[in-house]
């Protein structure tokens, strides 16, 4: 379960490339663009530019490089050349990237254009929310702590946590041990120990936490139809805390802050 130190080298150099491939998406103009045209577009730049993997690709029968969760769509999002971009929508990318055997999961939540103050809060809350999780990571805590950081921050904010999808370890495989709920109690469940490596990507909804998974066997949305949103980092356990190892360069110090994107 636990990293070795050259292990957490390669997961780095992993994150160091995912994180550029979000540099790159908040440069495209996402209003009227599709989301297969981005899920082609990234995948073009996986490939040529940074010479990895796109590892989603496959994984479990899925055929593209990314999830694209726009709006009520909780996750799992399928790219899809009706599924446009219009003014006011926001969109989870949740993308993995596999360099040298390794493996690393990142995602954020755009705001397209104009957004509503509604959806802005919700955003920046969940937003929020992963960062407090993030913070609880260090030897000795426990799994329980990263919930419930979570949790009581979406509850301040009148927000639910989504329970059937949670974080989980990483490395050679997308899917490892251990499970990340985002909700818990202090002092419950497994300790942390240097060296263990996994994802937090808490998924907050407007409304109720129900989910239901429509026809196509990916797409999960609220039950309510209320707007719901997701961030994600990878994660690695330290001997003095935590390494962010997919952190932005807007996210340097833990401070960014989300911004419109056109």
């Amino acid at each position: 379960m636990t990293k070795q130190p050259w292990e957490l080298a390669l997961l780095a150099e992993s994150g160091r490339l995912l994180a550029s491939v979000f540099g790159l998406l908040d440069r495209i103009p996402l209003a009227g663009m599709s989301t297969l045209q981005i899920d082609q577009r990234v995948e073009q730049f996986i490939v040529r530019d940074l010479q990895a993997r796109p590892a989603s690709k496959g994984q479990y029968g899925y055929g593209f490089v990314l999830n694209s969760s726009v709006n009520e769509v909780v996750c799992h999002g399928v790219p899809s050349p009706s599924s446009v971009l219009r003014d006011g929508d926001i969109v989870n990318f949740d993308i993995t990237l596999e360099k040298n055997g390794y493996i690393a999961d990142s995602s954020k939540t755009y705001l397209v254009g104009e957004v509503s103050p509604v959806a802005r809060h919700l955003v920046q809350t969940t937003y929020d929310a992963m960062w407090k999780g993030i913070r609880a990571v260090r030897p000795g805590a426990r799994l329980g702590d990263i919930g419930w950081a979570i949790e009581r921050h979406a509850k301040r904010h009148g927000y639910s946590v989504v329970r059937e999808y949670c974080g989980h370890g990483i490395g050679r495989e997308m899917h490892e041990e251990p499970q990340v709920l985002h909700f818990g109690k202090r002092g419950t469940g497994l300790a942390l120990r240097e060296g263990m490596v996994f994802t937090i990507e808490p998924m907050l909804n407007r409304g109720g936490p129900s989910v239901r998974t429509e026809a196509d066997d990916w797409t999960v949305v609220t039950r309510d139809g209320s707007l719901s949103a997701q961030f994600e980092h990878t994660v690695a356990v330290t001997a003095s805390g935590v390494s962010v190892l997919t952190l932005r360069p807007d996210e340097l110090g833990m401070t960014g802050r989300i911004s419109a994107v056109a």
